[in-house]
């Protein structure tokens, strides 16, 4: 039974009674009425100190459930918020407001952890370490701190006891997505089961340090010489699974730049550079940061923008980029046929109702059609978009929903800066400058794929040759023939020369006035001829059908 394997230990047992505690005081936990096993969520249904939460909305109680819950439900909000073709818009919107704030673990087991981690105690290894920290979340906390060589840099640590936590709330949210998608119907459409995976994959990572390294390294790599950006330098030395030491920008903050002339940069000049950095990840590079909000941003020496927090990050595949650029274009030249196409080709799963789907797209590019770029809105359309997709019942890919949000985020942060902000024009002015450069790179990287695959088939061939050869002297060649329908053209072909036979015979016979005659003409010679013209008439109709 799947509530046994959930309570097979004392702990599991308790932090399951916590959990469904914590529901039913949201007034969230009615789905678990409805599971065959409820002698034990009856014992558990009632929590104490209940408070009166009828005048919350269902989407604040989610939250407010979610961040009494801690650290893997937090995340699991936050990935959530990306998922508004699962989730309504509205929840999405608010469980983007989950933040954590945790106390921050004693001095001595941050040391302990870098000690572990690194081999040395901080103050081996730094010339300046401080054991307060700067920033203290669920998952890790950063401390300041400078190299031996003088660099100022940041550590990021991760809290003790933090993966063993995670994968116990991991197997239990899996285990109640289990149950509410077998025996609560409304849960179904939120496909509680496979979002569940996909949480567990993108913590799994968040929980290795690694990770953010690497991402770091991509970013470097994908902006150097470009002046316009700067990301961290990680410190590979210093760095493993649970400690990340990185170079420590310092400027001023996105929001900040509204109110310090000294900057260097205007509002309205960073919303643009950060829009256009990001236009880059996304449609050149297909590797791009996910959490464009003015808190990443940090405005460095010469209005140099600066990007921090590489944890969350977007991948997109050439395909996948091909087709969310017709998306992209098909919304921005109001084509419902083409956007109609476009959806139903990205999505995992297809509409519940095509024909309702397309009266639906054909009324949402009427809405938009009217707008002159520099006022249309591409964060209400892609967001009434992803609506239409979730209300048609449309899995978009986990890459895609991300994107989307990312834009809508992007937009959203930009439009903080400069109120003024259209992320549509200035993706066409991007496309102007970049379309057809962008076209080439595309074409070229596909000539290089094309010239890869044949350069392998040729470097194959001379020994897939010789193991045929080998196999022909050995006698051990076997060829597997197969062709359907063979059997009614090799009856074709035998007719057709029995036809013929009978025409050459016919035209002997009655050349040679073979007898019997009549009329001094060869019985038998008319008698070929009129078989082998019934033959041909049954080989004609037969081609024919």
């Amino acid at each position: 039974m799947l509530l046994d394997r959930l309570t097979r230990t004392e702990q599991n047992a308790r932090r399951l009674a916590d959990i469904v505690a914590v529901l039913a005081k949201y007034g969230l936990a009615d789905w678990l009425g409805g599971i065959k096993q409820t002698e034990w969520f009856r014992r558990n249904l009632t929590p104490t100190g209940f408070q009166k939460i009828a005048n919350v909305s269902h989407e604040a109680r989610i939250r407010l459930a979610l961040t009494e819950l801690g650290t893997t439900f937090i995340k699991f909000g936050q990935v959530l918020s990306t998922r508004p073709d699962i989730v309504s818009l509205e929840l999405a919107d608010e469980l983007a407001r989950l933040q954590t704030d945790t106390p921050p673990d004693p001095a001595e087991v941050v040391r302990e952890t870098i000690k572990q981690q690194l081999g040395k105690y901080p103050e081996e290894l730094f010339a300046e370490f401080d054991l307060v920290p700067l920033a203290s979340a669920s998952i890790g906390q950063v401390h300041a701190g400078r190299l031996i060589d003088g660099r100022r840099i940041v550590v990021k640590v991760m809290r003790q006891g933090i993966e063993e936590k995670v994968a116990r709330d991991l197997d239990l949210l899996a285990g109640l997505a289990e149950l509410a998608e077998r025996y609560y119907e409304p849960a179904k459409a939120y496909r509680p089961v496979s979002t569940v995976r996909q949480f567990r994959k993108v913590l799994t990572r968040e929980l290795d340090f690694t990770a953010e390294k690497r991402n770091l390294d991509a970013f470097i790599r994908n902006f150097d010489g470009d002046n316009r950006v700067h990301f961290p330098v990680p410190i590979g030395t210093l760095s493993s699974r649970h400690v990340l030491t990185m170079e420590r920008l310092e400027g001023v903050r996105g929001l900040e730049v509204k109110c310090t002339p000294t900057a260097g940069i205007s509002p309205d000049d960073l919303a643009l550079k950060a829009a256009r950095v990001y236009l880059q990840m996304i449609f050149q590079d297909g590797f791009y940061h996910a959490d464009p909000h003015p808190g990443n941003y940090l405005v460095l020496a010469d209005g140099v923008l600066g990007i921090l927090d590489a944890g969350m990050v977007g991948r997109l595949d050439e395909d996948l980029r091909d087709r969310l650029e017709s998306l992209i274009v098909a919304i921005y030249h109001r084509d419902a046929e083409r956007l109609t196409e476009a959806v139903t080709v990205i999505g995992s799963s297809p509409p519940n109702d095509p024909h309702g789907l397309k009266s639906e797209i054909a009324e949402f590019v009427q809405d938009f059609a009217d707008q002159p770029l520099g006022e249309f809105d591409l964060s209400a359309a892609l967001n009434r978009m992803t609506d239409i997709i979730r209300r048609f019942g449309i899995l978009l890919p986990p890459e895609v929903a991300l994107l989307l949000r990312t834009l809508v985020v992007l937009e959203g942060s930009a439009r903080q800066l400069s109120p003024t902000f259209s992320l549509a024009e200035v993706i066409n002015l991007y496309v102007r400058e970049h379309g057809v450069g962008h076209l080439w790179k595309r074409f070229r990287r596909k000539v290089k794929r094309t010239a890869r695959d044949w350069q392998r088939f040729l470097s194959d061939l001379p020994r897939e040759l010789d193991e045929i050869m080998r196999r022909f002297k050995d006698g051990k060649l076997d060829i597997h023939h197969e062709h359907k329908g063979m059997e009614r053209t090799v009856n074709r072909l035998v007719r057709g020369i029995i036809a013929a036979a009978l025409i050459l015979g016919s035209t002997m016979l009655w050349s040679t006035k073979t007898k019997p005659l009549i009329y001094d003409t060869s019985v038998f010679g008319v008698l070929g001829y009129a078989t082998a013209v019934y033959l041909a008439v049954r080989l004609i109709r037969s081609t024919r059908e």
